[in-house]
């Protein structure tokens, strides 16, 4: 019934573009020079709308339309690379604000001395899952470091893992009780009201596939639990995607490296200022406006040149 819904609701967005088309067909055949203004308006809307569903064709995978559940964990580059994991974090929140997508945190680990080690984000909203595979990959940073004494230029690397968000009911990804150990803690915080009085966090790990999801940030056991099960399940299923991605590349002859360590992005602050995307050759010379979450434009290009999820 959802997918009929969701075919009912695509079908309905053609079908009324199809019928405004229709009638501006008709007041252009009247041939009037005092609509002329008019008519260009609404044809610019006609075509901005047509964009946009066009676009949503190329959003066509199976969790494509649904809720993304984004990691974000710091690599080589100590503390530079968590204070660079915290600019990306920052980043995709203005990113999902500004695309009216709600965040929750449902897991994260600061750093010792600036930043964070990892974060972990539930996105909600129509496509979020669809755009925010785009992102997927490392993300490199190159500046004149702020925890330089000498601020010499540093390079830092981080990873983007993104997940669809697989219910319990999926037949896709099925989760067996016995395949999964799960270990209760207190949590760990900054200090003071932030610490946990009682053992709320947890820690799930996957026997099959040694997979260890931890979630810490709700007050209740219950959510944490569901909230760690959410991140299994997108990861159990990220798993079989590239397994099924790796047969078909073998049966097409082609190698294609789908491992996190693939570097798609590099941010260039210094000494020149660019983001350019490796996999697409797009790019932007405003780095801060990149940085403040306008990056539509790498989204785009990247779904673009793949054609299909």
């Amino acid at each position: 019934m959802k997918t009929i819904s969701n075919l009912n609701d695509e079908i309905g967005s053609w079908e009324d573009l199809f019928q405004q088309t229709q009638a501006l067909h008709d007041l252009v055949a009247l041939d009037d020079e005092s609509l002329r203004a008019e008519l260009e308006n609404e044809i610019q809307k006609i075509e901005k709308q047509i964009t946009i569903l066009e676009f949503d064709t190329l959003l066509s995978g199976p969790y494509d339309k649904g809720n993304a559940i984004l990691s974000i964990n710091a690599g080589a580059g100590g503390t530079d690379a968590q204070d660079w994991a915290a600019m990306l974090e920052r980043m995709y929140l203005r990113w999902a604000e500004k695309s009216g997508f709600q965040t929750e945190i449902i897991h994260l680990t600061e750093g010792e001395e600036a930043g964070i080690k990892s974060i972990t984000i539930s996105i909600s909203g129509k496509y979020a899952y669809g755009y925010l595979r785009a992102e997927k990959g490392v993300h490199r940073l190159v500046r004149l470091s702020p925890f330089d004494a000498a601020h010499r230029r540093h390079t830092s690397f981080v990873q983007v893992e993104v997940l669809p968000e697989v219910t319990s009911e999926d037949p896709e990804v099925m989760l067996n009780p016995d395949d999964l150990e799960i270990d209760v803690f207190k949590s760990a915080g900054a200090g003071g009201q932030n610490v946990q009085k009682n053992a709320t966090a947890i820690r799930i790990t996957h026997k099959p596939t040694g997979i260890v999801v931890t979630c810490q940030n709700e007050r209740s056991q219950l959510q944490n639990k569901e909230n760690a099960l959410k991140v299994l399940r997108g990861r159990l299923y990220q798993i079989k995607l590239e397994e099924q991605e790796k047969q078909i590349s073998t049966l097409k002859g082609e190698f294609l490296k789908i491992e996190w360590g693939s570097q798609i992005r590099s941010y260039v602050l210094h000494p020149y200022q660019m983001v350019k995307d490796h996999r697409t050759d797009y790019e932007e010379r405003n780095t801060q406006a990149v940085l403040d979450g306008e990056i539509d434009g790498f989204i785009q290009s990247y779904l673009k040149s793949v054609k299909k999820p």
